[in-house]
């Protein structure tokens, strides 16, 4: 009898069930990305007007389809398609490098504090550096080789990759780490399925922005005296006072880096499609 009594007082001071609200639809992945070209679109389309009704001169800014028409006939040259194979080389190359070289030296401090103490404040010194200001050293170590191109696109790549790699070490939960001791893991075996999965977000956040800052210091590098590249292209076009030809440099650096960070994401969604943050992003 008392336990029925104890049952009904708990179940006339739980709070009554509200109706359940109907949620909104989810849009699916495909409509997200057609919305996200929207503005774009827009500012595209606003600039073309602007231009053909006079309001923009076309020494100031040509209109779109101009350096559309620039485009299709540097293409027809020969001339654009090298170049953008020769950027994308360099750039590739430099990141390959300095993302080796930042992710290896992360993980190092990220693990040691006595590493820390040895390398993580001249990291920092040398990351403060800017390009234009090591320029002229890297013409007299390098020449106007490829070397020196390559070598500052590495600098730049190596920095974020160095400081997301420690940082996603560092904030995984110590807590995870001893249940990973528990379970009978190696020391490796921790690092391999606790550490690294916990740190892999940080470290492709890394990643995305060092492929920024890959373009970023390939426009510096591509100053050094050179003959090819989109760089060139852009310096090229400049005595010659040809504004199509620098618009169209900057839309194709605009372009390989969207496409740069649409790749990153891609190896997000596949590389953390056991986290329940990213998870959803494959809708």
């Amino acid at each position: 009898m008392s336990r029925n009594v104890a049952s009904t007082v708990v179940a006339a001071r739980a709070p009554a069930r509200r109706p359940s609200r109907t949620h909104p639809p989810v849009l699916s992945r495909r409509v997200l990305i057609l919305i996200s070209w929207i503005v774009p679109l827009v500012v595209v389309g606003v600039w073309e007007a602007l231009a053909r009704s006079g309001a923009l001169s076309a020494h100031v800014l040509p209109a779109p389809s101009k350096v559309l028409g620039t485009a299709v006939g540097l293409i027809r040259d020969g001339k654009l398609i090298g170049d953008m194979g020769i950027s994308l080389l360099r750039a590739a190359t430099g990141f390959a490098i300095g993302g080796s070289i930042g992710f290896a030296l992360g993980t190092l401090v990220g693990f040691s504090r006595l590493a820390e103490a040895f390398l993580d404040r001249t990291i920092q010194m040398i990351r403060a550096i800017p390009f234009l200001a090591i320029l002229p050293l890297v013409i007299v170590w390098f020449g106007v080789d490829e070397g020196g191109k390559i070598f500052l696109v590495s600098l730049g790549v190596m920095f974020p990759i160095y400081i997301n790699t420690v940082l996603g070490i560092r904030q995984v939960d110590p807590k995870l780490v001893e249940l990973g001791r528990v379970a009978g893991l190696s020391d490796w075996g921790v690092v391999r399925h606790v550490i690294l999965p916990g740190a892999l977000p940080s470290i492709l956040a890394g990643i995305r922005y060092a492929l920024a800052i890959s373009w970023l210091a390939l426009v510096v590098a591509e100053t050094i005296a050179t003959s090819s590249g989109i760089g060139f292209l852009a310096m090229d076009a400049r005595e010659f006072l040809r504004i199509d030809v620098i618009v169209l440099a900057i839309v194709i650096y605009a372009g390989v880096g969207v496409l740069s960070d649409a790749i990153a994401r891609a190896l997000e969604r596949r590389l953390l499609s056991w986290h329940p943050n990213y998870a959803g992003a494959k809708r």
